[in-house]
């Protein structure tokens, strides 16, 4: 069996969490839902499955320091600083790097920092049977959820539920993914739901190191072409210079959009394990426990004659009368009142902080 490394992408600034979510503490750097904060307990719950030393954990500068701090048991070398955020298939590609100096032959399991699960049994069930497959086969692997409701949130996959004699893992539970499809609207989703056959696309994949970096390579040959410069200066004094400069010219690219969805084969698991990205504060509310009323307050509050509505209070009392279906979060310097429904508009906020040049806010 091939040594297992994990990649935890935790360079988010999760606008979609402010104010409690500021660029020094981001969603993943919280304690959203469940005690320990969401980076913590990513790491906590394989650590049944690969020890810290094989833990990597890609971020920016401004978060490195947290970080470190929140995950002690963490090798300070596999803290890795991206110079500026390039969305996901940089960030592996440059996890990558790291790992197949150690061992080219590893198996990479690719995680974000800031998802819930909530049958830590069962995922990790999942996650071993893909590392075994994934050693296995050379091909890559990702997990999709079982669907519970039309999301037009995520992302999903198209997978093809049926053995044709060309799936030698079929019998496992392993299944051929037939397309990706981009964030749907409502009747869309409907329609997804519906069919039977999608399932949602929840960003974690497991591959060879070595698959992974021929397939960048082939399907990304301008960004393969920069990591090589990185890889050749990773233990030189100028490698902070170097990875700087072959980030400025990595364009923006998902490991989805970049390498999933024109892959000739690959595969996926299907999980069932209590999964939410915990997307905005809509999802937060429809996690969290809740009162007769359909309330849930985290703090300390006074709610009269209202109904399905989150409040945290933070440091603050918070007290709300005749009100339903709202989201209330109360920070040190900054509140937020939000109509359930349309938290995904959060992020218009910090938009409009960083025009007006507003960093207290940040």
């Amino acid at each position: 069996m091939a040594n297992v490394y994990a990649v935890i992408m935790a360079g988010g600034v999760g606008t979609r969490f402010w104010p409690r979510s500021r660029e020094k503490t981001p969603k993943q750097l919280l304690e959203i839902v469940n005690k320990g904060t969401m980076i913590q307990n990513t790491v906590k719950r394989i650590s049944d499955l690969i020890e810290p030393k094989n833990v990597l954990v890609v971020t920016n500068k401004v978060q490195k320091l947290a970080v470190t701090k929140q995950l002690p048991h963490v090798p300070a070398e596999n803290i890795i600083i991206e110079p500026i955020g390039r969305n996901t298939a940089p960030c592996i590609g440059l996890a990558g790097l790291f790992i197949r100096r150690s061992d080219p032959k590893a198996v990479m399991v690719v995680l974000p920092a800031d998802h819930i699960v909530h049958d830590e049994k069962e995922f990790r069930r999942i996650l071993n049977l893909a590392i075994q497959v994934a050693d296995e086969s050379g091909k890559m692997i990702t997990v999709g959820i079982q669907p519970t409701r039309p999301e037009t949130a995520y992302g999903y996959i198209q997978v093809i539920d049926e053995d044709k004699g060309s799936n030698p893992y079929f019998s496992r539970g392993v299944y051929k993914v037939k397309t990706f499809a981009e964030k749907p609207n409502l009747s869309t989703a409907e329609q997804f739901i519906k069919s039977g056959d999608f399932l949602w696309n929840s960003g974690m994949f497991i591959w060879r190191v070595d698959t992974i970096m021929q397939e960048i390579q082939r399907l990304l040959p301008e960004m393969h072409k920069e990591l090589m410069k990185v890889e050749d200066s990773i233990d030189d004094e100028k490698y902070d210079h170097v990875v700087e400069t072959a980030y400025r010219t990595i364009r923006s690219i998902s490991v989805d959009y970049g390498v999933m969805e024109k892959a000739k084969e690959v595969y996926v698991l299907k999980g069932n394990f209590g999964w939410s990205d915990v997307g905005s504060w809509d999802e937060v509310y429809r996690i969290s426990g809740k009162d007769e009323y359909g309330n849930s307050l985290t703090g300390k509050g006074f709610l009269q004659d209202t109904t399905n509505t989150l409040v945290y209070s933070g440091d603050k009392f918070v007290a709300t009368i005749g009100v339903e279906d709202l989201i209330v979060i109360a920070t040190e310097n900054a509140v937020l009142v939000c109509k359930q429904g349309r938290s995904q508009e959060v992020k218009e906020v910090v938009d409009y902080l960083r025009r007006k040049q507003m960093p207290d806010f940040l």
